[in-house]
């Protein structure tokens, strides 16, 4: 697309016609799932109807074009974060990618980097995403290593001003949020990186927020793992990406045991693929990650820079208009500066829950909840916010309309 025309992008997603309890649907959630293009729902269809397969199994048609659109896939997301397709790992989510690099490390691990015992520490933060925590944690209790993190300040930026003694010479991993999932705040990963570097720790980002909404190149960005999911970048649910540097994927043991990740089976052992195969254990989610590829492809031509710049003056323009409304909070930042289209709130006096149902009523869908990042409600001291999350398609006209729900919730409980 030459220029960036919303009324031309939202034509191309046929949910965006409908209504939804009398009321032309207005959807602010696609920081829980986006939707989805014709585009790549054309392309999952035609994938069942004409090349339906198995890949990597099978000499006849069916199979090799499976395989090849498969692996077709791969090139397209390994291009679209700037990566060799080698560097790319299909799991079922950013959940599941962040699993494989905790799965990685042990008390028992071959090589140094991935070895872990007690004494040593892996640093997350308080904005993380559970999927971020947990597995971490789980991991601390399996080898008695510590679990530390960085806070939160008021305005809900990472408090980086003991960087030193969270990153310490003891820490292993470092695994932190690009763009917070609650509350919008994009993080300062390079000053987080470079402290890692000097104490010789690995780096993950959870890009599942900031790859389906800005330009994302790995070498840029200098990480050493990345994580991210298809369903909130207009793919389909059930594939998200696991990238890794080679020499560091070479290194880690598989994830899951079974058929395609292995060279050689004998009663007495087994050898495994190299990466990506090594962790794509059993049949892959095959037409999954097609849908993935037609989603790429459909944002490329779109342009990624554009979609960063509509979303800015998306959020610019809410920012502003939520501002007009009485009792109304944005819990995190409330500036542009350093943030993503991902907002939070509070009505003062009305519990989330109602607040969500009230602009159902209207057709207005958001989120409510802790968006499982319950530390920063617990740190801000509320039970749940009300997210408010465009993507490529929103309008200012939707915007409108959630502020006109707002009014309606403030005069339900006045």
């Amino acid at each position: 697309m030459a220029t960036f025309d919303v009324a031309r992008i939202r034509a191309d997603f046929p949910i965006l016609s409908r209504e939804v309890n009398g009321h032309p649907l207005v959807y602010l959630d696609s920081g829980n799932t986006s939707q989805k293009p014709r585009q790549v729902i054309d392309a999952i269809r035609t994938h069942y109807e004409r090349h339906n397969g198995n890949v990597a199994r099978s000499v006849h048609t069916l199979g090799t074009e499976a395989t090849e659109a498969y692996e077709g896939a791969r090139g397209k997301v390994g291009r679209f974060v700037g990566a060799p397709a080698e560097e790319i790992v299909f799991t079922k989510n950013s959940t599941e990618a962040i699993n494989l690099v905790a799965h990685a490390f042990s008390v028992r691990a071959t090589d140094e980097r991935f070895r872990l015992g007690p004494g040593d520490e892996v640093v997350i933060s308080e904005m993380e995403h559970h999927s971020n925590i947990v597995p971490w944690q789980l991991l601390c209790e399996r080898t008695g290593a510590t679990l530390k993190w960085f806070g939160l300040t008021d305005d809900g930026r990472l408090d980086l001003s003991a960087i030193d003694e969270v990153i310490t010479e003891r820490a292993k991993i470092v695994s932190i949020v690009h763009y917070s999932n609650i509350i919008g705040t994009i993080n300062p990963v390079a000053t987080i990186i470079a402290r890692a570097r000097e104490v010789g720790a690995l780096v993950m980002l959870d890009g599942s927020q900031s790859v389906p909404h800005a330009p994302v190149d790995v070498t840029a960005l200098g990480a050493d793992f990345l994580a991210f999911t298809g369903h909130k970048m207009c793919g389909p649910t059930g594939i998200g990406v696991l990238w890794g540097r080679s020499a560091l994927l070479n290194a880690m043991p598989p994830f899951l045991g079974g058929g395609s990740m292995i060279e050689t089976v004998m009663l007495t052992g087994s050898t495994f693929m190299p990466p990506p195969a090594r962790f794509e254990a059993g049949t892959p989610p095959i037409g999954e990650a097609i849908g993935l590829g037609a989603a790429v492809d459909y944002l490329t031509g779109v342009g990624m820079e554009a979609v960063q710049e509509h979303e800015r003056r998306i959020t610019a323009y809410t920012l502003d208009a939520l501002a007009t409304v009485p009792d109304v909070r944005i819990v995190g930042p409330r500036s542009l500066e350093d943030r993503a289209a991902t907002i939070s709130l509070v009505v003062e006096g009305v519990h989330p829950h109602d607040v969500g149902q009230i602009l159902d009523a209207e057709g207005v869908e958001v989120r409510v909840g802790h968006h499982c990042a319950r530390p920063v409600c617990v740190r801000f001291g509320v039970p749940a916010t009300t997210r408010v999350s465009p993507y490529l398609y929103t309008t200012t006209d939707e915007i409108d309309a959630l502020i006109r729900g707002l009014y309606t919730v403030r005069k339900v409980f006045a």
